[in-house]
């Protein structure tokens, strides 16, 4: 069986964003996972924080898939020729 070469960045960015969707979703069913008193400020960190893994997580192309991590390695290799 052929190995995937997912990226760091790929996995990190995919767990911050996982992260941050269970901790929004745990703060609206009443259960927040930031110890944080005042719900206001609550929520303002927890939509914070889902947004910013949200951006850093799909901003970069994310590859999963075997034939999408050749497409990206054959595009480095045609952006390379090109130097």
């Amino acid at each position: 069986m052929d190995k995937l070469n997912i990226s760091t960045g790929t996995i990190v960015r995919t767990i911050c964003l996982a992260l941050a969707l269970i901790n929004m979703v745990l703060s609206a069913m009443g259960k927040p996972v930031l110890p944080i008193e005042d719900s206001t400020i609550e929520a303002l960190v927890t939509s914070a924080l889902t947004v910013a893994a949200s951006v850093a997580a799909w901003w970069k192309n994310n590859s999963f898939t075997k034939p999408a991590i050749e497409a990206d390695n054959t595009l480095k290799l045609m952006r390379e020729n090109k130097r």
